[in-house]
């Protein structure tokens, strides 16, 4: 006799739920094993990358204990957090990911780490907990407009905000450099609503990761000279945690290693 319906729906979210859980577990230990290395004692965040995955291995993740989830970009990830508001207010919109007799998790926090436009500022200060890809003055106080209106209006916290450093200049990669780097960082520390909390980094394409993370690390450095409390050093992906977190990255950010391949759209 074949499996009704509901019961093929709640063998695969077992299925795919487990196998998240493994690769999630692994990476995880994959960091401890880079700290250990490293000599650290300190705890390495770790954001979970779901740009192109659907919201339900969000609901998953959560399931499983991952705090932390980040988006690349803007609509997609708005798109989730809407989500996430309609499972906690109906529990509706994620019955793929829930297992029969299962209560709904809390939302996780989550994370813009892509290219944010100007203009869209207001959407993401809605919904972000953290942002990786502070990369002007211009998207910060957009950042900072959006969120005192949600801090007016719901009570929110500070938007925590990481500025986007470039090692090389490329601006198809985000991020910038030199002494607008730390223009950009006194501004953050300076408007309401926002929570200068470090940098972020995507090394460059060529040379050695190691070296790149080393540059990083040295102008995270001096930028703790001059704002004692921006501490986050988001650096490392799935091919590079041993070496980011060599240099003292305090938080990596993995998708493939635990999601598996981006669906093809």
């Amino acid at each position: 006799m074949a499996d009704s319906p509901a019961a093929g729906a709640a063998s695969s979210a077992r299925s795919r739920r487990a196998q998240l859980r493994e690769r999630y577990d692994g990476v995880r230990a994959e960091i401890d094993k880079a700290r250990e290395s490293a000599g650290r004692q300190d705890e390495v965040r770790l954001v979970v990358v779901t740009k192109f995955h659907p919201f339900s291995d969000q609901v998953h993740l959560a399931q499983i204990g991952a705090p932390d989830l980040g988006e690349n970009r803007v609509q997609e990830a708005q798109s989730k957090a809407l989500a996430w508001q309609e499972l906690a207010a109906d529990g509706g919109g994620a019955e793929e990911a829930l297992l029969p007799g299962e209560g709904v998790p809390g939302r996780p926090r989550l994370h813009m780490i892509g290219h944010i436009q100007s203009k869209k500022t207001g959407a993401v200060a809605k919904w972000a907990d953290e942002v990786h890809s502070v990369d002007s003055i211009k998207v910060a106080e957009g950042l900072s407009r959006g969120r005192i209106r949600e801090i007016e209006e719901s009570g929110a916290e500070s938007l925590r905000c990481l500025v986007q450093l470039s090692l090389d200049g490329d601006e198809g990669r985000g991020g910038v450099s030199g002494d607008e780097f730390h223009r950009i960082c006194d501004r953050v520390a300076e408007l309401p609503g926002l929570e200068l909390c470090g940098l972020m980094v995507v090394p460059p394409l060529e040379g050695e990761p190691a070296r790149h993370f080393e540059d990083a690390a040295m102008v995270r450095g001096k930028l703790r000279t001059c704002h004692s409390a921006a501490k986050e050093f988001s650096a490392g992906m799935s091919g590079d945690l041993e070496a980011a977190i060599s240099a003292g990255s305090t938080c990596v950010r993995v998708g493939t290693s635990i999601l598996g391949p981006r669906p093809i759209l």
